[in-house]
């Protein structure tokens, strides 16, 4: 826990002197609220900081008013000898140093410089938690929009059912998310920064709770939930207050960041799957082992809204960075592409891709298609693959999540390249295939029905009866009927083939 006496050794290296310091220099800091003079409301920190506060004296009295422990003032302006007392220390701060600097070194050191038992470093929510859980002397969890566990507090020794079920699954419970759908809690998220009393339903394994919104402006960044018995009041309801401030700068800063690296991640991966000389060392660049890749290619729909969910795919396909995540990835147009560490086994990216699905939005469609292995070198041949396999799977019908595989579905989607080039006009206007298409039309014979039986039947006559449901001597009458229609020649090896490409390929476009 960072003390008065570190605070003042650090700031001192910028400039900053203790004018007077009355309470002790081993005070604990907790927490740092910034002066705004547009929000009526009151706010509480140990660290204050008056920005656009012309006189000391007006900093020192806004100061005792949020309760602070220190406050930080401009050195030149003048301070009244009053304001020396109080119990209030006051450090001089060089007007050379601006404020924006100010507050980055000493949010850094309260809120993020503070390390737990378990070792968690800088910038990890997970310390906030626990010294909000501390100050209220009650369990804490902070969640983000969606009701994702970002951080709790460490003792669950008094927990109820459904924190440690939330915890455990990292997301609150579907049925508790109905039930407190339904009680307006989200409602109320929504649109009021106040705190909310959850009333207890112990038929559902829920205790009370209290609950803030975490937002920036307008826009909900998520909240902080305090397993509590009653509604909290005074002391205890303004720290909770004070907190989701806190934490809405954590998710900012901590949004700049991952959006940062998010971008670099992207043009990385953007051309890997685009081809480069370079793969290898692209590959060491993304922190990716050696060995072979596959490329995941994947969709997301909301109902008729093409795509309205891709980029909250792609957001939780870049969640955690390093050794957090297996693959690397890339939002290229409205697709997100992902490069995973997978061999001959598809068993890691069927799971990575379950894991993309159920942490999405219920009424949210995947649909995906997964690459064969490839080297660095051969990704955007595997690219390719994943394109096609998605193309695959997004036309057939129902299917839930499961992607299309390349290895398992590459005839599929061979006849797919197929039926695209028919599709462009490139397939034959006679032959076989088209002759007898163009009698059955004029005549109202079956032929095409019969040839493709006897096909797949691999010319066993028998067989090929029973798939039509036909005796074995008309089927004979109907190829010999055939064979003065076109030429067949079904003694060909390759002529057969042709005619089984040719058929497959009618089939998808009729």
């Amino acid at each position: 826990m960072l003390k008065l006496d570190r605070l003042v050794n650090v700031l001192g290296g910028y400039g900053a002197r203790l004018l007077t310091a009355p309470v002790s220099r081993q005070v604990e800091l907790r927490s740092v609220v910034v002066h705004d003079p547009a929000d009526p409301r009151p706010a509480s920190g140990d660290v204050f900081l008056p920005v656009g506060v012309e006189s000391a004296d007006e900093a020192v009295r806004l100061a005792r008013a949020a309760r602070a422990a220190v406050v930080l003032v401009r050195e030149g302006a003048p301070l009244d000898a009053s304001a020396r007392d109080g119990g209030l220390a006051v450090l001089l701060v060089d007007p050379e140093v601006s404020w924006s600097q100010l507050f980055g070194v000493v949010y850094g050191l309260v809120l993020e410089g503070r390390e737990t038992e378990a070792g968690r470093g800088p910038t990890d929510l997970f310390s906030f938690a626990d010294t909000l859980a501390g100050e209220l002397a009650s369990p804490v969890t902070i969640e983000d929009q969606m009701s994702r566990v970002l951080a709790y507090s460490g003792s669950q020794q008094a927990a109820d059912p459904v924190r440690l079920e939330t915890i455990l699954g990292r997301r609150v419970p579907e049925g508790m998310r109905r039930l407190l759908e339904s009680r307006g809690v989200f409602a109320h998220l929504a649109t009021s920064e106040e705190p909310l009393f959850v009333e207890p339903a112990p038929e559902h394994g829920l205790r009370g709770r209290m609950v803030v919104a975490v937002r920036a402006g307008r826009e909900l960044l998520g909240s902080i939930w305090v397993e509590c018995e009653r509604p909290l009041t005074g002391t205890a309801r303004t720290v909770l207050s004070d907190g989701a401030r806190a934490v809405a700068l954590h998710l900012l800063r901590s949004r700049v960041s991952a959006d940062l690296e998010r971008q670099v991640e992207s043009d990385l991966v953007i051309q890997l799957l685009e081809g480069t000389a370079d793969a290898p060392a692209l590959v060491s660049r993304l922190g990716l082992p050696g060995g072979q890749f596959r490329v995941i290619a994947l969709q997301a729909h909301i109902g008729e809204e093409r795509h309205a969910a891709i980029l909250l795919a792609f957001e939780r396909a870049t969640t955690g960075f390093g050794w957090s995540r297996p693959g690397r990835s890339a939002l290229f147009g409205n697709t997100l592409y992902t490069v995973l560490p997978c061999g001959n086994d598809v068993t890691p990216a069927r799971d990575w891709l379950a894991g993309i699905v159920n942490v999405l939005p219920r009424q949210v469609t995947v649909f995906a298609g997964v690459g064969g292995p490839a080297a660095p070198a051969q990704l955007a041949a595997g690219r390719q693959e994943a394109d096609e396999s998605l193309a695959l799977r997004a036309a057939r019908p129902g299917g839930g999540a499961q992607p299309v595989v390349y290895d398992e579905s590459w005839d599929e989607i061979l006849l797919q390249r197929l039926r695209a080039a028919a599709s462009a006009g490139r397939t034959p206007a006679r032959g076989p295939v088209a002759d007898l298409t163009r009698h059955d039309a004029e005549h109202g014979t079956r032929y095409i029905e019969t040839l493709r039986a006897w096909l797949e039947a691999q010319g066993e006559l028998g067989e090929a009866a029973a798939r039509l449901g036909l005796h074995p001597n008309t089927v004979r009458y109907r190829l010999r009927k055939m064979g003065t229609i076109t030429t067949l020649r079904l003694d060909a090896p390759e002529k057969r083939l042709a005619m089984i490409i040719a058929l497959a390929v009618d089939q998808g476009l009729s």
